[in-house]
């Protein structure tokens, strides 16, 4: 398997730290608001990357933090009239419901930054000991000019990193690149006590002390959208290596933008959106399946036209599936005939060859078209035959997270009682009863098709 690093600007091979394992962080949200678009695409491209790993047999230990304490919490608190901590604790609440809509597994490990302020004071402790953190009057900096490594992750010398970044120099400040580890406590502000007064962590910090707690000093893959390149894992990066004096992570994985009718996603531009705003309209899945429909590192627009269209393809897929289903039922019994299975593995494989090739969904899902378009073409198959290609294409959808939302069974019963009793008026020439149920399912979002095989529905 290749992965596109970072660090190194080329496709490696993966070789994880510790044979048939994978230890991967991914940055999870600033929990103070519903999250938005941007956010769910590394939340889906790296959940897909799990899935993948563990089909290809890993062990994979994925830590995806919440952000729960810094001035956006804060701000949040205040305006809302309640503690930071319900600020937190609402909108973790609220992440869990779209992620799992989405499709997205809940991590290995879920770490809160104010769980962990214990490793955050450990950690920052080790830097101003070995002279690469420096404390300010209950505010303590991490020294960028100490670490001669600063900016390899974004192949930039830092005064081309600093250019358009802030350079306000607070009072006490050794220099303007210097970034915060520990802020001291204003006014009534949330904070812990710790050597250097009462105070919360900065926001890079969290990242490294728990990487080191519930990963260890070195990892194989750190992940997130490239906006987080710099500063943010640049500054993981130093602060971790400094502290530890080894390779922070192996491998380092960024998607790509999103842009809404091709401009950037902003507030001001009135073209921002959350994911339960778009949920609104279209299907979790079909929002799954439009991010995974490009590869993770190109720039994505998103628009009503793309997303119509994601629509009609995730059904075209779950047409297929329900289709073979039907007609498996009133399918003879027999052997899975060889040519067909040949055919269904060969385009497996080639999934598979997508994947391996750091993590191209789309020609992944491109592969999965040319088994529907293949099997659609198919008549006569037996029972096995269709099993057979119902679940190769429903396991490796799986692996992209899509596919699994079938037909429940208390709807399938429901359904086809109705069915039935259609059938059954029809035959006793009750055409007015027969019209009411299919009617009636179609307000449902149920669509009848009559076929040699007999009556077949499908969701509209």
């Amino acid at each position: 398997m290749k992965l596109y690093n970072t660090m190194t600007r080329t496709k490696e091979e993966f070789k994880p730290v510790t044979e048939g394992e994978v230890k991967m962080y991914s940055c999870g949200p600033t929990v103070y608001n519903y999250f938005h678009l941007g956010n769910a695409r590394p939340f889906i491209v790296f959940d897909c990357l799990r899935n993948f790993f563990e089909y290809l047999g890993y062990k994979v230990t994925f830590v995806q933090n919440f952000t729960d304490v810094d001035d956006k919490l804060i701000n949040k608190s205040k305006e809302e009239g309640i503690t930071v901590q319900e600020i937190a604790d609402k909108y973790i609440k609220e992440y869990f419901i779209d992620a799992k809509g989405l499709g997205i597994r809940e991590a290995t490990i879920h770490p809160r930054a104010t769980e962990n302020i214990d490793a955050i004071i450990e950690i920052i402790s080790t830097l101003i000991e070995k002279g690469h953190a420096y404390e300010v009057d209950g505010d303590v900096y991490f020294s960028v000019k100490s670490d001669p490594n600063y900016g390899k992750l974004s192949h930039k010398p830092l005064d081309d990193l600093m250019e358009g970044v802030r350079k306000d120099l607070e009072e006490g400040k050794r220099d303007a690149a210097d970034f915060a580890l520990w802020k001291k406590r204003k006014d009534d502000e949330i904070g812990w006590e710790s050597p250097w007064g009462i105070g919360r962590p900065g926001w890079h910090i969290e990242c490294s002390a728990m990487v080191n707690k519930y990963l260890g000093k070195t990892i194989d893959i750190h992940s997130g959208g490239v906006d987080l390149v710099f500063p943010h894992h640049e500054n993981e990066i130093a602060q971790s290596e400094c502290a530890n004096g080894c390779t922070f992570a192996n491998y380092w994985m960024h998607n790509g933008f999103i842009k809404v009718n091709n401009e950037k996603m902003s507030k001001s531009l009135n073209n921002f959106f959350t994911v339960r705003d778009i949920a609104a309209q279209y299907d979790y899945e079909v929002i799954r399946f439009f991010m995974l429909s490009a590869h993770y590192r190109s720039p994505i627009n998103f628009s009503d036209e793309l997303m119509d269209a994601a629509k009609s393809s995730l059904e075209r897929m779950y047409n297929c599936l329900d289709n073979l289903a039907f007609l498996a039922k009133s399918a003879t019994d027999g052997e899975v005939d060889e040519s067909i299975k040949s055919a269904m593995d060969s385009y497996k494989a080639k999934f598979v060859e997508a994947m391996e090739d750091d993590l191209n969904t789309a020609d992944a899902i491109a592969a999965i078209f040319e088994a529907v378009r293949y099997i659609n073409g198919k008549e006569g198959m037996n029972k096995a035959t269709l099993n057979y290609a119902e679940s190769t294409i429903s396991e490796i959808g799986g692996v992209l997270g899509l596919l699994q939302n079938r037909k429940s069974d208390d709807l399938d019963s429901e359904v086809e009682a109705l069915i039935e009793e259609r059938q059954a008026a029809r035959k006793a020439k009750n055409f007015a009863r027969a019209d009411e149920i299919r009617d009636y399912l179609k307000d449902k979002g149920i669509v009848l098709e009559d076929t040699p095989q007999g009556v077949k529905w499908r969701k509209a």
